[in-house]
């Protein structure tokens, strides 16, 4: 008897300047257990040479597909760009200059298969710039409802997959930052629950100068997110923004 075929998990990962750490990010993703899968690169038209390094693990292994744009729209314009080429079932999301543990995907999958989820994430522990480990871990919950993320943001990027099967098609916002939190909004709004996964899958890289590492950046972006593209009142937003900032600060102990 034929053994059923595994399903294909489609990798996001945008690009940008990302020379310095994207070789980290590919290999941890060609070091997963799980094997069937595929990397779908999108260069946001970057001026290094990202480029050249992208195309060539390209071409050592055709489980990776690069799309190269010609001008710079931000990174939720090269995640849907990718998102529009992929082909999995499921679809899991990894930055340039982040890293996954080598049974990341086999592990979340066969959480998902197991609890007929939609959407999972999980834990992350917190690396600097250099790949040192800075002995933070962000713990995931068991579950997270649309109100429960208003208040408490606490799904990494990283550690997300999505069964389509289950969801629909999945499109991010037209938004230069935190287009990731406003799509998980979306898939929660409908009444999805995300489930998490307690134990750590991936590091995630401290980078300075990002958006992500300015905590003053971080809280403007969820106001924006609440006010324009949830259309939350002022009273709302603010309740939210209240749990947020709570949140935010029991993370960071």
């Amino acid at each position: 008897m034929e053994q059923a075929r595994e399903p294909l998990v489609s990798v996001i990962m945008p690009a940008y300047n990302a020379a310095r750490f994207i070789g980290q990010a590919i290999q941890s993703v060609l070091q997963q257990s799980f094997p069937c899968w595929e990397l779908l690169i999108t260069d946001d038209a970057s001026t290094d040479n990202t480029p050249q390094l992208i195309e060539q693990a390209a071409r050592q292994d055709p489980r990776i597909r690069v799309f190269p744009k010609e001008t710079n729209q931000g990174p939720g314009a090269a995640r849907n760009h990718s998102l529009s080429q992929a082909k999995g079932r499921y679809i899991a999301f990894l930055d340039s200059d982040d890293i996954w543990l080598p049974h990341k995907i086999e592990r979340q999958l066969r959480f998902m298969q197991d609890r007929q989820s939609a959407f999972t994430f999980a834990s992350y522990s917190l690396i600097g710039q250099q790949g040192e480990d800075l002995h933070k871990t962000i713990q995931a919950p068991a579950s997270i409802t649309y109100r429960q993320y208003l208040r408490n943001t606490i799904i990494g990027c990283l550690t997300v997959m999505i069964d389509r099967e289950k969801t629909g098609r999945i499109v991010m916002p037209d938004m230069r930052t935190s287009q990731d939190m406003a799509t998980w909004l979306d898939l929660l709004r409908t009444g999805i629950v995300a489930h998490g996964i307690p134990e750590v899958v991936a590091r995630y890289r401290i980078v300075e100068g990002s958006n992500t590492s300015s905590k003053w950046k971080s809280a403007q972006d969820v106001w924006k997110v609440y006010r324009q593209h949830e259309k939350l009142s002022v009273p709302a937003s603010c309740f939210n923004f209240a749990g947020y900032c709570f949140n935010a600060i029991k993370k960071r102990m």
